[in-house]
């Protein structure tokens, strides 16, 4: 007898792994509904409005090598900017928030690909219960003594055990629109920890080249006491030879003690720009120390190539991209709830008392069985699910569009402030030549009384300025360059992201649960 039930069970499990078999290769090569992604078009220009020379700055051409691919910032040529830089990626608490956002998505793609595998699940079970048989009394009259003693209770216990798998064939490909979905998640979310990480690096270029601009004014001013110290000796001395009034010398003091307050002032900005890098780097503000230098008289050259470029340069339109093709998956999944769910279920058990013969053939429960289910009414969700995911998309579609038009923008503007600024610094240039020898002219002239003291400080007052605005266009061509690079997305490229067939391999904890391989 248990030889026979052992014979059935080997050949309906020999069926059941045939029926698997077959269905196995629809279910993986089975249609996904929904519609194919398509990249749609940008909104993109054939060239760049700026992109022509100007006098004082040459733009790279396309031929020539681009930016260095990840550390941009070497083309300053600065040791000590580098080793910040460098900091930024390692220390910096906002791109470690991204970096475990795009870890989180990556572990999602394994959490919904297991609903592609049957899920098996092991139970036991125990029960204790009685039961009781009553024999009913003949007459009108109940006999409650005949009852009671007719009456049996039977208390007993029962054991179960087993295995139960269940399976979804995902034939209309639900859960694999899902998965894709989750892949492109994933890479949108490694293109925004790109974004991210270009933002502060460029942050971080624009604090350090602000904070050179503070140490150069300081150098300037520190230049310009100097000699205000002399001239105010100068004065002093004729003051107390008799020669001048002393409005002079308070004029000549007065211009002393202005430049050594601006002198000072500058050490505010400059403290702010130290913390902001402190942050910027992950340390406390305490921790930082950046010593003075003045700053760069080189403008670095940029290449600069077709717009088409920047859909694969920057990492914000690689963003943008990828969610578009995630809610393109999202319409299929929508749409795959108007077709049936079809299941595979088996279930082999024991059940039975006492414990220790529980585990035989008399006592085996085993079932196979296939299941579909279709909602027939449901007063029009799905199709407004349907209408949301392809409304979702076209929103999507326009963020895409919109980001590429700003990408664009953002070249453009600075490729204006570079050739504008370039030119404005040939003609300050001259200004500042012209002011220095005109308070050399001046001082002289009032060295030889011909002039008075006021004509001096007028010229010194306006060389200053022009040459404080001087430094400051240098500044801002230097700020401008930083922000050239980030619009032209650093030394990033598309193909930095991580491949689809590498997020479609499942990793090992899927099998090995207790195994923790990404702790990082």
């Amino acid at each position: 007898m248990n030889f026979y039930f052992l014979s059935f069970y080997k050949r309906s499990f020999k069926k059941y792994l045939f029926f698997s078999f077959i269905v196995l290769p629809f279910t993986l090569n089975g249609c996904m509904v929904g519609p194919k992604y398509k990249r749609p078009a940008a909104i993109i220009s054939p060239r760049f409005k700026e992109l022509r020379p100007a006098p004082g700055w040459q733009y790279a051409t396309p031929q020539m090598a681009g930016l260095p691919k990840g550390p941009w910032w070497h083309i300053y040529h600065d040791p000590f900017l580098d080793k910040l830089e460098g900091q930024v990626q390692i220390n910096n608490q906002n791109l470690v928030q991204y970096a475990a956002r795009y870890r989180n998505a990556r572990a999602t793609i394994n959490a919904i690909r297991a609903q592609l595998y049957p899920t098996l699940s092991a139970d036991f079970s125990f029960n204790r219960q009685s039961s009781g048989n009553r024999s009913r009394s003949s007459g009108t009259m109940i006999d409650y003594n005949a009852l009671s003693s007719n009456k049996t209770t039977r208390t007993y216990n029962t054991y179960g055990t087993g295995l139960v798998a269940s399976w979804d064939l995902d034939v209309w490909g639900r859960i694999r629109r899902q998965i894709q979905a989750q892949i492109d998640e994933t890479q949108a979310s490694a293109a925004d920890l790109a974004n991210a990480r270009l933002s502060y690096q460029a942050q971080l270029a624009t604090a350090y080249f602000n904070l050179r601009y503070e140490d150069s004014l300081y150098q300037l001013l520190t230049h310009n006491i100097t000699f205000y110290e002399r001239a105010y000796q100068i004065t002093k001395n004729q003051y107390a030879a008799g020669t001048i009034t002393r409005i002079p010398l308070l004029q000549a003091q007065t211009q002393l003690e202005q430049t050594r307050a601006q002198a000072i002032a500058t050490n505010a900005a400059r403290a702010q720009y130290e913390h902001a890098i402190a942050t910027l780097i992950g340390k406390p503000p305490a921790d930082v120390s950046i010593p003075r230098k003045s700053l760069p008289n080189e403008i670095p050259s940029i290449p600069v190539s077709i717009p088409a470029t920047l859909l694969q340069r920057r990492p914000d339109i690689a963003a943008a991209e990828r969610r578009m093709a995630e809610y393109n998956a999202q319409i299929g999944t929508a749409i795959a709830a108007f077709y049936p769910d079809i299941r595979l279920t088996a279930r082999y058990t024991y059940g039975g008392d006492p414990l220790a013969t529980l585990i035989q053939l008399a006592n085996r429960i085993w079932a196979l069985g296939a299941s579909a289910s279709e909602v027939l009414f449901e007063g029009g969700a799905r199709r407004a699910a349907v209408r949301e995911a392809r409304a979702t998309y076209n929103v999507y579609v326009a963020a895409y569009r919109q980001t590429v038009l700003s990408a664009l923008q953002s070249v453009e503007d600075q490729l204006a402030n570079l050739r504008i600024l370039a030119q404005q610094a040939q003609r300050q240039a001259i200004a500042v030549k012209s002011s220095k020898q005109a308070a050399v002219v001046a001082f002289n002239q009032y060295m030889a009384g011909t002039s008075i003291y006021t004509t001096v400080i007028s010229a010194e007052v306006t060389a200053l300025s022009n040459t404080e605005t001087a430094l400051e266009i240098q500044k801002n061509r230097l700020i401008a360059s930083v922000n050239l690079i980030e619009a032209l997305g650093g030394g990033w490229n598309a193909s930095s992201l991580p491949k689809m067939h590498i997020l479609q391999m499942p990793k090992k904890e899927m099998f090995f649960p207790f195994l923790d391989l990404d702790k990082k």
